[in-house]
């Protein structure tokens, strides 16, 4: 059995053109959430010991978890935000620019 590529294969995802800044600007702010969720839970397994705890931490803990993501996301090592953006890129060219 022979699978063909169709109008949004990998292939044409990864020769998409580089994103407008609108596209990239709401790819930011995805990976910016994604990361934040990614972080806080992370930060609920992490044991505090004898400092904090208590309903204050939980309260201020996705702040932290929102700054951390940010501090992350603006590093831009992470490659989520471009691997959004060139996927927004292709829905919105049908996948069909640069197919060649």
């Amino acid at each position: 059995m022979e699978i063909t590529p169709g109008p949004l294969s990998i292939r044409q995802l990864a020769k998409a053109r580089a994103p407008d800044p609108e596209t990239m600007a709401t790819a930011r702010k995805f990976e910016e959430m994604f990361l934040a969720q990614t972080v806080d839970e992370m930060l609920k397994s992490v044991d505090t010991g004898s400092f904090g705890g208590g309903h204050a931490e939980e309260t201020w803990r996705s702040f932290l978890a929102r700054a951390f993501a940010e501090q992350i996301s603006d590093q831009g090592s992470t490659g989520i935000a471009q691997s959004v953006a060139r996927a927004i890129g292709a829905y919105g060219d049908g996948g069909t620019e640069n197919a060649s």
